[in-house]
């Protein structure tokens, strides 16, 4: 498996040991957990916005009715800026 090798400051480091025996966890279990859960929340960010703009983009003119104010001027600002 690939590995990769990360530098931390003392106190960070420090920090995370800290947290690790707290978990009951090796210190390289929790660095892999936390990144792994971050690359959860990207994808889960990112996924929704994706479906927000296609959303968005589906009920684009009820929302320009329903906001009048919010709706780009031809300079580019919205009238309510």
């Amino acid at each position: 498996m690939p590995a990769l090798n990360v530098e931390f400051t003392e106190t960070e480091l420090e920090a995370l040991r800290a947290i690790a025996t707290e978990r009951g966890v090796t210190l390289k279990a929790l660095v892999r957990e936390a990144t792994t859960a971050d690359i959860e929340r990207h994808r889960a960010l990112k996924e929704g916005a994706d479906v927000f703009r296609r959303f968005f983009n589906q009920h684009e003119e009820e929302f320009a009715a329903a906001f009048p104010d919010d709706e780009p001027q031809h300079d580019g600002r919205t009238r309510a800026a």
